[in-house]
């Protein structure tokens, strides 16, 4: 009995040292938008008050575009990852993106408050603020869930739609990113506030592309970085809890504008059969689906489905 105890005194000792270690290495506490904006809140960043949160935002292209194309980014993204459709868009037309609450440098709400018709209403409220009042959405994921949402919700203003790999419907995923089990996970959820291995992010990121390959250190930085910013890591748990598909999914037959719905058949996360349900409830909608793309697709190959959206919008001219 004594030799058991010893060995398992020894293995207790060993995992504690381990653990020590993993959390010594891995120690990531929350970060300042200060200390972000330098690299990640260049020119022409700005940043807008709404609801209590200065909200991190890129208004670019001709001023006179009284129809402004607005980008919706999903789960733990941020406006950048836009950044390959606004390189064409913003010659032509004025392009509206933004951190979404709980991401990005926007950070959390005030109220804690993530439901899909807080999100809807934040979409409205900053474009007008700006001074919007129509104009043509669009979102990949959480994202693409927003914008389908305010045209149920705001029909008057919303002109054209464009779904990229969009949720709101209940979906049974072929693989998980591991930042969202381990969110959804509760101690390990807890620990995360405060450790986040690198190769977490790595991780994430290589599961959400068709081509795990083009996910680039310059790439991970940003996720990482961006998780830590102050209240993130909280907000994401609460956003998970909270943004569930639900009931408002059966008013998607009630769109009536032009629809878009471009799909990574890669996709692992959302399969591409909500592609085709998104499609069979919007009368009219377009479908696109890229076979060698994944969740990402506007990030993954910008090239490639900003070309498809550009064709999209110049069919309605």
């Amino acid at each position: 009995m004594r030799l058991v105890l010893k060995i398992f005194s020894g293995f207790l000792l060993l995992f504690v040292v381990c653990l020590l270690v993993f959390i010594t290495l891995n120690w990531a506490p929350d970060r300042s938008v200060e200390e972000l904006k330098s690299r990640w809140a260049t020119a022409p960043s700005q940043f807008i008050e709404i609801d209590g949160m200065q909200v991190h935002l890129r208004d670019e292209g001709p001023r006179n575009d009284l129809t402004p194309i607005v980008l919706l980014h999903g789960t733990s993204a941020s406006l950048h990852t836009w950044d390959g459709w606004v390189n064409v868009l913003k010659e032509e037309r004025r392009v509206i993106r933004f951190d979404m609450p709980a991401f990005g440098l926007t950070g959390p709400s005030r109220d804690n408050n993530y439901t899909i018709e807080y999100y809807s209403q934040v979409v409205v409220d900053i474009l007008s603020k700006l001074q919007v009042d129509n104009y043509i959405l669009a979102g990949n994921s959480l994202g693409g869930y927003a914008a389908w949402a305010t045209a149920v919700l705001h029909p008057e203003q919303v002109e054209q739609l464009i779904l990229i790999d969009a949720s709101g419907y209940p979906y049974n995923a072929h693989s998980i990113p591991i930042a969202f089990k381990i969110a959804n996970t509760p101690v390990l959820n807890q620990l995360m506030e405060y450790v986040l291995p690198r190769g977490i992010i790595e991780n994430s990121l290589k599961n959400v592309y068709g081509n795990p390959a083009l996910v680039s250190s310059e790439l991970i930085d940003r996720y990482y970085d961006l998780t830590t910013r102050v209240g993130n890591r909280q907000a994401l748990v609460a956003r998970f809890r909270q943004t569930q598909p639900g009931s408002l999914a059966m008013k998607i037959p009630q769109i009536k504008i032009p629809t878009l719905i471009l799909w990574g058949g890669r996709d692992n996360l959302i399969p591409v059969s909500n592609a085709e349900h998104f499609h069979k409830d919007i009368v009219g909608s377009q479908l696109v689906i890229y076979p060698e793309l994944g969740h990402v697709p506007q990030e993954e190959n910008p090239e490639w489905t900003v070309s498809t959206v550009m064709e999209f919008l110049a069919a309605k001219e």
